[in-house]
């Protein structure tokens, strides 16, 4: 008898969104009866509908409202005495979340297979995050929710990955893009890739706010592959990359004058000059050099790099002079 008696108050109707990643939630009422005159508060980042007997009657906006249903205080129990004081008139409010949910993530389980330009067949994976909001509470309702008490975001999280998965691998596949050229292109990709599926999100009632791909990888091997050959276009001419290493080897044991490396010194440079000298004294021997050689064994360079050596302190003052000398004549 008590809750017939509870049944005749007002109802205050209202949800203060208790936790996150509740979508959307049902308000619970005493046998699905809502009395005439109840008051509902929907608030801030909230949208309701107003379930009567089965049919979508009204969807609320943030405010106050005083509902009218054919559910009468006492009146309708009395009348439904028959039917054990349950009045077949049934009605729901539902709430709806409106607020942007963020940070959501998205990646590719399995690597994508796709043709490129440079490499041919290759299997790419891509991560990312996006966010949405609840756009179209009606289409969420008859899609998606239903009557459930709860429908929460982790539930939502499977198909709507499974759809940007489906959507990105269409996207790649058709190589519009060189892999080399994606990471420079990747704000633009991120706008596509949106622009391609926010007509996949309105089809749930959702609005896609932000679509951001964060990387896009290549098999281990492959990438292997790609740092070798990039390290290879940083060398470049292997000869300067022999001689830089060999200069700054000696640079190096010529600041540490204490260790065992000092002991080399005079003769790693030795080396070093003779080798310059040896190249020198065979093109001033040997015919007409090509342009490119000759650039090598300008002797200007060749006294440019003493000079260094001498300011480093690795040959002495008599040494220089009589290399300069040698080099003069080669000028002259």
């Amino acid at each position: 008898m008590f809750d017939i008696f509870k049944k005749q108050f007002i109802e205050v109707i209202e949800w203060t969104e208790e936790g996150n990643g509740v979508l959307s939630y049902r308000f619970p009422t005493l046998d699905k009866e809502i009395q005439n005159g109840a008051q509902l508060t929907v608030r801030e980042s909230q949208v309701a509908l107003f379930v009567n007997e089965g049919n979508i009657a009204d969807s609320f906006t943030p405010g106050r409202y005083k509902l009218t249903t054919q559910n009468l205080p006492i009146l309708t129990t009395l009348m439904n005495w028959d039917k054990a004081f349950k009045s077949p008139f049934k009605s729901d409010v539902y709430f709806f979340s409106t607020r942007e949910q963020i940070d959501q993530r998205w990646g590719t389980q399995q690597p994508i297979t796709i043709r490129d330009k440079e490499f041919g067949a290759i299997r790419l994976r891509a991560f990312g995050t996006f966010s949405y909001q609840l756009d179209e509470p009606n289409t969420f309702f008859q899609k998606i929710s239903g009557t459930r008490e709860y429908y929460t975001v982790s539930e939502l999280d499977g198909q709507l990955r499974s759809a940007i998965i489906t959507t990105i691998a269409s996207k790649l596949g058709k190589a519009e893009t060189a892999f080399l050229d994606l990471a420079a292109n990747q704000s633009l990709f991120s706008e596509q890739m949106k622009l391609e599926l926010d007509q996949v999100f309105q089809d749930y009632g959702l609005k896609l706010c932000t679509f951001l791909v964060q990387s896009i990888t290549l098999p281990e091997e492959l990438q292997q592959y790609l740092d070798k050959r990039a390290g290879s276009n940083l060398v470049g001419d292997l000869n300067k990359y022999a001689q830089f290493q060999a200069a700054d080897s000696i640079k190096s044991a010529a600041e540490n004058p204490g260790g065992m490396a000092s002991a080399g010194v005079g003769i790693g440079a030795g080396a070093v000059i003779g080798q310059m000298f040896a190249q020198g004294a065979q093109g001033a021997q040997s015919a007409p050099a090509t342009e490119s050689s000759t650039a090598k064994e300008d002797p200007i360079e060749l006294l440019e790099k003493l000079g260094n050596l001498l300011a480093k302190g690795i040959i002495t003052q008599q040494e220089f002079d009589a290399k300069k000398a040698e080099l003069l004549k080669r000028i002259s």
